[in-house]
């Protein structure tokens, strides 16, 4: 992996972050009102809190406690994946990846990604593209999970050996991905610019097929945590077939991993989720209330997580005439 001064003077400065540009925001708002505007037309607001009232107790907190369990594998995950750059300071991972899932959740079109490669930087000394770069890989075992709930959801709609051969097909995908990253992370940069960054982004990357595998199990274990508590939570509002649920689960995270994502994920969140459980046979009003549900839950749990993790107390690596400090 590239050392921690790789790349250092690039992206936001040291004394803050951007949060998104205008016209980010201005999309995310825009979202967010014809977000309000369509559910009042289509379901109405307090018919649609309503169900909120039959939940379970022990539904939510184990759905919460789930959910919460899954962001402490994600620090896991970074810890693992940095290896020795980070040792000994987990608490301060654990920080870093909370708040970094917070504002992902809370900040408009991927702006919150920002946050990685800046409190890298900021806790750890480490460069900002080389940690970006690093997150990079992250979300590529993300998308490929998910790809492969994908696959067992059209199981378990149509039992079927094509679905299980594809998932096989797309499991093989990792070792021969890192089997490329191996190859690009040794080779020469002396082909041009275009070379350059991709053996500088497969060098930010886990070569060796253990490392590969232990961060894929907790990646696994990371999203299977998160699916089956928003599951839950998502069939208490929509009743239909776990299958189809778990369909509606899956659109509505694709909308907080790809590009397109409103302020609070409002808008992107909900039309992701009726996208995916159209297909399937449930109305849309059905649809949107649970959507619209699900992202309250989602938007309690992290406001929640964040607050906690502003807690932890740490020490930043970049440090302005003090040895210590508390806070970002």
């Amino acid at each position: 992996m590239p050392g921690p001064g790789l790349f250092r003077s690039p992206g936001p400065s040291r004394s803050g972050m951007g949060l998104g540009r205008p016209r980010d925001w201005l999309i995310g708002g825009a979202l967010l009102l014809g977000l309000v505007i369509a559910v009042q037309k289509g379901v109405g607001w307090r018919a649609l809190l309503v169900p909120w009232t039959t939940l379970s107790p022990w539904v939510l907190f184990t759905a919460f406690a789930l959910t919460a369990l899954s962001y402490w594998l994600r620090a896991v995950r970074v810890y693992d994946f940095f290896g020795s750059l980070l040792r000994g300071r987990f608490s301060a991972v654990l920080r870093l990846s909370v708040l970094h899932n917070t504002a992902n959740n809370l900040l408009p079109m991927r702006a919150g990604e920002l946050l990685f490669p800046w409190l890298m930087r900021r806790y750890f000394g480490h460069g900002f593209l080389a940690a970006g770069a690093s997150l990079l890989w992250i979300r590529l075992l993300d998308l490929h999970f998910l790809g492969l709930v994908g696959w067992l959801i059209l199981w378990l709609r149509d039992p079927a050996w094509l679905w299980v051969l594809a998932a096989l097909a797309w499991i093989v995908l990792l070792p021969v991905a890192g089997r490329l990253v191996l190859v690009f992370s040794r080779t020469s940069v002396s082909h041009g610019r275009l070379w350059r960054i991709a053996s500088v982004i497969a060098g930010a990357g886990p070569a060796e097929p253990r490392s590969i595998g232990r961060l894929y199990l907790w990646t696994a274990a990371i999203w299977s945590l998160k699916l089956v508590a928003f599951a839950a939570v998502l069939g208490h509002f929509v009743a239909v077939d776990f299958w189809k649920v778990l369909a509606g689960v899956i659109g509505a995270e694709l909308s907080t991993v790809l590009p397109f994502h409103g302020i609070a994920g409002a808008g992107s969140y909900e039309l992701a989720t009726v996208a995916a459980m159209l297909p399937f046979g449930i109305s849309a009003a059905d649809a949107l209330g649970g959507a619209v549900n699900l992202h309250l839950f989602l938007l309690g749990t992290t406001l929640v997580l964040g607050g906690l993790a502003l807690l932890i107390p740490i020490r930043t690596q970049i440090q302005t005439g003090s040895s210590a400090e508390n806070g970002s």
